[in-house]
């Protein structure tokens, strides 16, 4: 649970420190994409490989791994000597989260009796809530607190000594484990899948400071090539060793392909949105990085609150339409945003801003907590663990995407050099047409979602009940995917113990 909530508020405190060190370092703006991007990216190609490794090695030998170069990482990312540096570090540290964090419900599924999973998840949610509320406002305190002339540093170096204690812990309290029949590791697939993003992502970070050169057009026109030949070598693999890292066959259940393209798709838009939000309070409007934290408090408890009662209340009775009322709603939140910055401009205040916030956190809570569960809900039993790891990946992909799109909807509006006048009024103009976008994308998001079941298999009228409940969301676009992604999974399920343990290694 600690190393699950070390993730999460990584992911979270940074975002809101990133105008910070854009300022004190010097960092190019693709630089500070690729702060949150390398880290989303490294992340999402390792997760299905890391719970392999665990299934493979054992669980307790690669978790107290992941955490050990985690932890590295973080102090890297702490006495980080340029930008440079600093994203090579947060690359690190999605690699290593990547080991981490896919052993912890592994762990949880080895450890505890079926009858105490269902406790054991709820836990899992509170902390995931707890982490994605106190993560943006720890990391603005930290910020503005300067700690010993640290400046924006504290950020990462936190994270030392729960890591340490993480260790500790975990070398005396967690019992090794080990898949009864493990998959094996298919880092082709790995290597395909990051090449392609790469190619599409690097030319979109960098493209705009560098006049948008001939190579960055091959290299994206690439990227789609690359994919292709990633479907076409799992493909192959999973007739050769029924191992691969993507179940292609999967994409066959509409509900599931469907369900792949919301996740992606929402990715993407929140990926633009946290980014575009956290450079348009700081350097647009010239908030401090405490009084930003504190702003987006409103939306990280909406988010919590219409979670649990989708989850528990909502999605039981109506199924699909709690979450396209979500999208809608969301899309509400984003336009009524919209509205007020351009009603108000550079004399916004926080107070202002809260309704747009918590009507975007409510659409959002109405969506994460019971996406994953809809989409799964009619893939076979035999290939849950594969598709919840392939939904989780894909989220965090999207995420990367959305952040390297940065460069297009907010930057690509904001003619450069500016003056420092004209910083403010240019950023929210930027704001602006970022926001116009994702309210395009939740759109999307609500036309996909017509392809998902109208209710999960679990609601439906003489279904067998799965134990367990997903996860409550949270305001980050990748943590949310990845809390929800693991639920509703505990045993009493009737599938064979060797099915039920593949189900956990993602």
């Amino acid at each position: 649970m600690t190393a699950a909530f070390m993730d999460l508020v990584d992911v979270t405190i940074v975002n809101i420190a990133i105008p910070t060190i854009q300022r004190d370092e010097g960092a190019s703006f693709s630089q500070i994409q690729w702060i949150t991007a390398g880290y989303a990216l490294a992340f999402a190609a390792g997760l299905i490989t890391g719970g392999r490794l665990g299934d493979i090695h054992g669980r307790k030998r690669v978790f107290l791994l992941g955490v050990g170069g985690f932890t590295v990482a973080s102090a890297l990312c702490g006495f980080a000597v340029n930008p440079d540096m600093l994203v090579a570090s947060r690359i690190l540290q999605g690699a290593t989260a990547a080991m981490m964090v896919p052993q912890v419900l592994a762990i949880v599924h080895a450890t505890f009796p079926a009858h105490e999973r269902g406790k054991v998840f709820g836990l899992f949610g509170a902390i995931v809530g707890l982490g994605a509320v106190s993560g943006p406002l720890l990391g603005a305190l930290l910020t503005e607190w300067n700690l010993f002339g640290l400046e924006w540093r504290p950020i990462f170096l936190i994270n030392l000594p729960v890591g340490i204690a993480a260790l500790l812990l975990g070398s005396r309290y967690i019992t090794e484990s080990k898949a009864p029949r493990a998959l094996k590791l298919d880092l082709v697939g790995v290597g395909l899948v990051t090449l392609g993003l790469l190619m599409l992502l690097y030319p979109l970070t960098r493209g705009r400071e560098l006049g948008w050169p001939l190579w960055g057009y091959l290299s994206m026109a690439g990227a789609p090539v690359v994919l292709a030949l990633l479907v076409a070598y799992e493909r192959g693999k999973g007739a050769r060793d029924g191992s691969p890292l993507i179940e292609v066959s999967l994409f066959r259940v509409r509900s599931f392909a469907a369900g792949i393209a919301v996740q992606t798709v929402f990715g993407v838009g929140l990926g633009v949105f946290f980014l575009v939000w956290t450079l348009y309070t700081q350097v647009g409007l010239g908030w401090s990085v405490l009084r930003a934290g504190l702003t987006g408090v409103p939306f990280s408890i909406a988010v919590s609150v219409a979670a649990g009662m989708s989850v528990q209340l909502l999605v039981p009775r109506f199924g699909r339409k709690v979450l396209q009322a979500g999208a809608l709603v969301m899309a509400a939140g984003v336009l009524l945003y919209l509205w007020e910055s351009a009603r108000y401009g550079l004399g916004i205040s926080p107070w202002q801003m809260a309704l747009p916030l918590v009507v975007m956190g409510v659409g959002m809570g109405l969506i994460v907590a019971p996406l994953t569960d809809a989409v799964l809900s009619e893939v076979p039993h035999a290939h849950a663990g594969s598709a919840s790891g392939l939904i989780n990946t894909v989220q965090q992909m999207g995420n990367a995407l959305g952040l390297g799109l940065v460069s297009v909807v907010f930057f690509g509006v904001i003619d450069e050099p500016l003056a420092p006048a004209e910083v403010g009024p240019a950023f929210v103009d930027g704001f602006e047409y970022a926001l116009g976008w994702v309210a395009a994308v939740l759109g999307l998001i609500f036309l996909l979602m017509f392809a998902l079941p109208g209710r999960p298999v679990q609601h439906r009228e003489g279904a067998v009940e799965r134990s367990g409940a997903p996860a409550a969301g949270a305001p980050d676009s990748g943590d949310a995917g990845r809390a929800e992604g693991v639920a509703g999974k505990p045993g009493g399920d009737g599938l064979p113990t060797e099915e039920r343990e593949r189900e956990y290694v993602s």
